[in-house]
């Protein structure tokens, strides 16, 4: 007797059920791509749904609106990140310099990069017209990463590494040329072809960035 009847069933139930998880990763993906693209005001759901190939109804079982989707987005895209940065500095054993090198290339293979280098372009542009999501992206991102960097360098100061320099200074130069490259990416490259390599630029600042705010030995200080 065949047994095909049977077997149909049991082969489809899997895929279904991955293609079910898959799904939200998939609005996540396309949402990013749609609001970096066309700009959170101009972006619509059904854009997206259409995107990601699912219904807008379906990305409703997800997501309330817009706004979380956003927040979702950014939160995937960057917020993770930043996260994944503070158990590092809770766990890292080594000097101070390797810290923040492995921070800032981290962020740089997240925020330096399409699509979500056009994350911080999208922000600069929109915040002050949506201020509840300027609200959120500040709070989130931009004082949750200048914290992280300032952990960082305090660590530094502290185990006698860094000079003791202004923080906050030091945190804003640190990050600088990272959002410049990102928004850099999505204005001015765009339509010039100027584009530095985002990893031999981020190296090139942080030798003349670790040099400024190193501590140098006694033996080596000019005139000392």
């Amino acid at each position: 007797m065949s047994t095909s009847s049977t077997a149909l069933p049991v082969a489809h139930a899997p895929r279904w059920h991955r293609r079910k998880e898959a799904r939200p990763a998939e609005i996540l993906a396309a949402a990013l791509e749609t609001f970096v693209a066309h700009g959170y005001a101009a972006t619509r759901l059904d854009d997206v749904a259409r995107r990601a190939g699912v219904t807008k109804g379906t990305m409703y079982l997800y997501f309330k609106g817009k706004e979380a989707l956003f927040k979702a987005v950014v939160s995937e895209a960057l917020v993770e990140n930043i996260m994944r940065g503070e158990r590092l500095v809770d766990e890292h054993e080594g000097g101070t310099r390797e810290l923040l090198e492995r921070i800032l290339a981290s962020w740089l293979d997240s925020i330096g990069r399409p699509p979500a280098s056009g994350i911080p372009k999208l922000m600069i542009a929109e915040a002050a017209n949506f201020p509840d999501l300027g609200r959120f992206y500040y709070d989130e991102v931009v004082r949750r990463g200048q914290r992280l960097l300032g952990r960082v360098i305090r660590r530094g100061i502290e185990r006698g590494e860094f000079r003791p320099v202004p923080v906050e200074h030091a945190v804003r130069l640190a990050i600088a040329p990272i959002l410049l490259g990102a928004v850099l990416k999505h204005s001015f490259h765009a339509c010039s072809g100027d584009e530095l390599d985002p990893r031999e630029n981020l190296a090139h600042h942080l030798d003349v960035f670790l040099r400024g705010i190193e501590m140098v030995p006694h033996a080596e200080v000019p005139n000392a």
